[in-house]
């Protein structure tokens, strides 16, 4: 069940406007709360792009940066601390350029690669599927594989299945174990394909879902391991790439996928940190607009699944920004800033009221790429700073398979100037295992503070505490000379009176309770 917005009052986002306490409410609907909110919403995605694999995840064993077994150790510490659930590899549009034999065996037999997506670099295949498969063990999360249609073959892909699910007896088992791998892996998620309909081979949706089809027939499920299928979904709001998907593959496929990134103008899509006020209200129009787009999608998948057993895994999604001044072209390094920050909170609160249908989500990426959870410095130094998304990331991370409470709220709505609208709050609620709740609210505006009174009624809740992120100004980030320009606070807005909690939101804020 999706939470209700209820839109009390029409306020400009002009600049300029003067500054105070906006009202707003919300109702809690316990009594409704059913849909899990499965952990892997909270996914993350690394693809062979910039230095987010060689330089971010991945320094090798002789590296001067402190490491274990080749992982960059205050990366992967960091890592650990987020409780990531699922990561994507090797792509994006790397996937369907990768050929995964040649990522294994001894380093120095392996060939190199040229990354003929992005910026023509030489790769050295020093990082592939036990590098990755092994990361994901110790990070104790679930891999997610994307499998090469676009420059692959079916033989290919049915053996790299083979290779990391085969217990024993098979040929890619023992070819695995030669490999200093005893036990399989036991990959669950498998995307056949990447972006179909363009950097995976610009196909359409009916050549694609026969193509599927064909792919799928040789993709085995072994002893004690069964395959997740995932399909290459739509492009933003292409629902008829759904609708054929759905229509020509069906139950064959357990998840679709979908790509949205917040970007207005591809040729011109702005700073990661010089922005205007406006600019920064698009962006969150672009943002809002996604509650629209897994409506629109679930809509059509609902016409031949209405029992929603087929996932929507939102696997690529985010901001893009033009790359930071001085970097290689084609890394697709970026700042992120509180502007991002308060993306990634909406954007979660959003999927967090589709978890009826959605059931997977990757941030696109994981470090010095997009709107990355880490930077590092890959000159050598070993310098690495935590991004605002980071924060938010960690904060929310209780709400991992969370029961999601059905919210309605009452707020004032922002309009940007293509005339998109924007609630000014963003919120969500779930309970989790231990009885206990979480609760996340994010003021959007940029001008005016909020007090929000919750309704409880039905809850005991005796002590509420939590966190906040915000800034001075919404264009602040951190570097590697202020690594904590934006960072998480202790907050102490918020106060009980009978069965209502009484927050007081300031500007351009994050807010993370715990209600026990």
């Amino acid at each position: 069940m999706k939470k209700r917005l209820i839109c009390t009052a029409i306020l400009s986002c002009a600049v300029g406007l003067t500054a105070y306490a906006q009202s707003a409410s919300i109702t809690v609907h316990a009594d409704k709360a059913k849909e899990k909110i499965n952990k892997e919403i909270y996914g993350q995605f690394a693809e062979h792009l910039g230095s987010c694999i060689y330089g971010g995840l991945w320094v090798g064993r002789e590296s001067k940066i402190p490491n274990e077994d080749g992982y960059r150790k205050d990366v992967f510490e960091a890592l650990k601390e987020l409780k990531i659930p699922v990561l994507r590899w090797p792509g994006g549009c790397f996937a369907d350029d990768y050929h995964w034999m040649d990522g294994i065996g001894p380093q120095q037999n392996r060939p190199s690669l040229r990354n003929n997506t992005w910026g023509g670099d030489i790769e050295d295949n020093s990082f592939g599927t036990h590098e990755f498969l092994n990361l994901c063990e110790k990070l104790g999360c679930e891999p997610y594989v994307s499998g090469n249609i676009g420059s692959g073959s079916v033989k290919e892909m049915a053996q790299w299945i083979e290779y990391i699910n085969s217990e024993e007896g098979t040929p890619m088992a023992r070819l695995r174990k030669q490999n200093g791998r005893e036990k399989p892996w036991h990959v669950k998620y498998f995307g056949i394909g990447n972006e179909a309909w363009g950097c995976g081979g610009n196909m359409t949706p009916e050549y694609y879902s026969d193509l599927f089809r064909r792919y799928n027939t040789y993709l085995r499920d072994y002893p004690g391991n069964k395959l997740f299928r995932i399909a290459s979904g739509a492009s933003a709001g292409d629902t008829r790439w759904t609708q054929v998907l759905m229509e020509k593959i069906g139950n064959r496929m357990q998840g679709v996928s979908v790509h949205y990134y917040y970007v207005r103008d591809w040729n011109h899509k702005g700073s990661a940190t010089r922005f205007s006020n406006e600019e920064y209200y698009l962006t969150l129009g672009s943002c809002a607009f996604m509650d629209t787009l897994i409506s629109n999608h679930t809509r059509v998948m609902d016409l031949t699944d209405p029992q929603k057993k087929i996932a929507l895994m939102a696997d690529e999604w985010g901001t893009w920004w033009d790359e930071e001044p001085g970097t290689i072209p084609g890394h697709l390094y970026q700042q992120n800033s509180m502007r991002d920050a308060i993306v990634a909170a909406m954007t979660l609160n959003i999927f967090h009221q589709h978890t009826d249908r959605v059931k997977m989500a990757n941030i696109a990426q994981l470090v010095n790429v997009l709107q990355s959870m880490i930077l590092t410095d890959t000159e050598g130094t070993g310098h690495m700073v935590l991004t605002p998304n980071y924060h938010v990331f960690n904060m929310y991370k209780e709400y991992q398979d969370a029961i999601n409470i059905p919210l309605d709220i009452h707020c004032n709505v922002l309009h940007d100037s293509a005339g998109k609208n924007i609630p000014q709050l963003s919120a969500s609620m779930a309970r989790k295992a231990d009885s206990s709740y979480v609760l996340a609210l994010v003021n959007v505006s940029l001008e005016d503070a909020q007090e929000v009174d919750i309704n409880l009624a039905g809850l005991e809740v005796k002590t509420v505490g939590g966190q906040l992120l915000t800034s001075k100004s919404v264009n602040d980030f951190n570097d590697f000379s202020h690594p904590e320009t934006v960072r998480p606070v202790e907050f102490k807005g918020a106060k009980m009176k009978k069965n209502i909690l009484k927050v007081k939101l300031p500007q351009k804020s994050i807010v993370v309770l715990d209600l026990k």
